[in-house]
């Protein structure tokens, strides 16, 4: 067949990022005034050059947006402290927060309110986890790997509970888990997984290619935890290589010579548009045969 892309399939833009940028298109247009967004809207840099191009002004937090004006919450969500300050400072306050985070953050309060000892599976200082912790703070313990297990303790090991961040590597989230049921028999869990549909989908359809491939692209900011752990899924199935870009102009220092079978997928923050940009670069480099292998149809009617 010689050179050839392997698209997997599902990629790109999940239902909770879809909806966070149609919101602050939609706060842009609408409201007067300058628009603000507490920290990125999503992890994606070009995504978000594209909206301080529409005049939005990203903020560290609430108290760098002026008295009165609207302010965007991401789709990673937010602490309860957070939408306190927003409210004391009279802000307006447009919440674009994945239901899919929300959904944990409900986790997490009805565990607190119970009584539980919550151990909240993440990665470090993610926003997600910052916010859900928020809820919480004197019931939650973070772990990040399963190294972190065999630090907690005076936790009643009857009343203990495990959630996790939605955008998690699958597999090692399951690894954590089976220790912790290891040092907690009785530990309680989220009744549907806290990692969401579309991070399951991508990460088995990158899988479902990695084997076959001398380079697997994996399109998302440097930033973006879903992505990265796509890029780890890669490395884990045996791509041969694997390079994670925001732009095609990335790879041009590869020697495409060395290289039949391309990868390429994207992360639940990235738009069409930038993976079309890879897959046109690919074509010019002789890369004329695109094939598009699809791992799982992806249902989102219902994906809480």
């Amino acid at each position: 067949m010689g050179k050839k892309v392997l698209l997997a399939s599902p990629r790109g833009f999940c239902m909770g990022v879809n909806q966070a940028i149609k919101m602050l298109e939609e706060t842009i247009s609408q409201e007067s005034g300058t628009i603000y967004v507490r920290k990125e809207i999503v992890h994606n840099v070009a995504l978000v050059e594209h909206f301080k191009s529409l005049g939005a002004v990203i903020v560290d937090e609430v108290d760098d947006v002026p008295e009165g004006c609207a302010v965007v919450f991401s789709a990673h969500g937010v602490s309860p402290s957070v939408r306190e300050k927003a409210n004391d400072r009279n802000l307006k306050v447009i919440d674009t927060t994945c239901p899919l985070v929300t959904k944990v953050h409900n986790e997490a309060i009805r565990f607190a309110e119970q009584g539980y000892a919550i151990i909240l599976i993440g990665e470090t200082g993610h926003k997600e986890v910052t916010g859900v912790m928020g809820e919480a703070p004197d019931n939650i313990r973070f772990i990040h790997d399963e190294k972190d297990i065999d630090g907690l303790a005076g936790i009643n090991s009857s009343k203990v509970a495990w959630l996790s961040q939605t955008t998690l590597n699958v597999d090692e989230t399951q690894k954590i888990v089976k220790h912790l049921r290891e040092k907690f028999p009785l530990i309680q869990g989220p009744p549907k997984s806290d990692i969401c549909y579309a991070t399951r989908n991508r990460q088995l359809a990158v899988r479902n290619i990695a084997s076959e491939c001398d380079l697997f692209v994996i399109i998302g900011s440097k930033n973006s935890s879903n992505t990265k752990r796509l890029a780890e899924v890669a490395r884990e199935t045996d791509a041969l290589e694997v390079m994670q870009i925001d732009e095609p102009e990335e790879l041009d220092y590869l020697d495409f010579a060395l290289l039949s079978t391309i990868g390429v997928t994207s992360g639940v923050s990235v738009e069409n548009n930038q993976l079309e940009r890879v897959v046109s670069y690919l074509r010019k480099k002789g890369y004329t045969h695109v094939e598009e292998r699809v791992a799982v149809k992806e249902n989102t009617t219902n994906p809480i």
